[in-house]
């Protein structure tokens, strides 16, 4: 199995927006907000080459909204979804299928494109685009609380033009040595893939632990629709992270984007931070 880190753009959201109820004197320590109180954030993708299969976990954000949605996010740096796949020496064409942990705009908007005369298309013209019924049922008949994450144009192109599948919720098993959970604090059966490799077990925490930032109990985000669920989730899955060793990869932290979690007497903290590629 081969692992490539796909950075997708940097985009800005609230601070206090990221972290709900805890107060910026604290989150700020791990946190820097610029002077309209907006942090930096990541859109990093992972691509997992298994045999023959070329998954991408996520896709970032895109470019198909105009000038008005993207005047709210801020989207900065060099990187995009195409070039870090270039990178790579991956082609679109080449992915062979697309994990979505879930379907806010963030993390799938990259997956459908305007073709030359403005329809959509799907920007990996032979994947297979992988949600879950429950998901996409909660995606697609949002409740007012989501609806301005679930974007139709990101998410029904996919059905529409055939290359939607479901994976099964009750085996959590995608390929080889690539299973996955499921946790519904932050939106209904986000799936965080857990990967076997080199003798480790990465898993893509997505929006359950957005940064290194976010590792204490009470630092939720305000965009969590069952923020007390969350707490419960997190403190199941750090104490698991920190007895199994776990490698965190980290798909909204700035700065980082590995890590480890330990054990302490104020329960689980950060242990260390790496790349990828220092595995």
């Amino acid at each position: 199995m081969e692992l490539h880190v796909v950075n997708t753009g940097f985009f800005k959201l609230d601070g206090g927006a990221m972290f709900g109820v805890v107060p910026k004197t604290l989150w700020s320590r791990t946190n820097q907000a610029d002077e309209n109180n907006l942090c930096t954030w990541a859109m990093r993708s992972l691509l997992v080459v298994e045999g023959n299969r070329i998954v991408l976990i996520d896709n970032g954000i895109g470019d198909k909204q105009d000038a008005k949605f993207f005047s709210h996010y801020y989207l900065h740096g060099d990187d995009s979804l195409e070039k870090s796949l270039r990178k790579i020496g991956v082609s679109p064409h080449q992915i062979t299928d697309n994990f979505l942990t879930h379907l806010h705009f963030d993390h799938c908007g990259g997956g459908v494109k305007y073709g030359s005369h403005g329809q959509y298309e799907m920007a990996f013209p032979r994947a297979t685009y992988w949600s879950n019924k429950d998901h996409w049922q909660w995606a697609t008949v949002p409740n007012p609380r989501e609806k301005a994450s679930f974007l139709e144009e990101n998410i029904l192109p996919m059905q529409e033009l055939g290359q939607l599948d479901y994976v099964n919720l009750e085996s959590k098993s995608f390929l080889p040595g690539f299973d996955f959970i499921t946790v519904d604090g932050h939106t209904d059966k986000q799936m965080l893939p857990k990967i076997q490799y080199k003798g480790r077990t990465i898993v893509f925490v997505a929006d359950l632990l957005p940064s290194v930032g976010h590792i204490p109990l009470p630092y939720v985000m305000g965009y969590d629709t069952r923020p007390l669920l969350t707490m419960d989730e997190k403190a199941t899955f750090l104490e698991e992270a920190a007895r199994e060793e776990y490698i965190l990869f980290l798909e909204h932290d700035a700065v980082n984007e590995c890590c480890t979690v330990k054990m302490t007497e104020k329960g689980v903290r950060l242990d260390q931070t790496f790349r990828l590629d220092e595995i």
